[in-house]
């Protein structure tokens, strides 16, 4: 099951960052985590924090349910 939340929220991630125009380098220095650490997120291998999700949609300026849309 968490892999499954993982790999939903990575494509909702990736679809709202490609949406705005910001790299995932501007995305990270932007939420004050590592390039990698985006990466990781966006391809389902890691679990973010609700604060990181939460940076996360303060910077691509939209609602945090639009990042969790389709999460079981």
């Amino acid at each position: 099951m968490k892999d499954a939340r993982n790999k939903i929220f990575a494509r909702n991630l990736k679809a709202e960052r490609y949406r705005k125009g910001i790299t995932q380098s501007e995305l990270a220095e932007y939420t004050n985590v590592s390039e990698s650490t985006i990466s990781l997120l966006e391809r389902g291998v890691q679990t973010p924090s609700i604060f990181l999700v939460h940076d996360i949609s303060k910077v691509l300026e939209i609602d945090i349910n639009d990042l969790l849309k389709n999460v079981p």
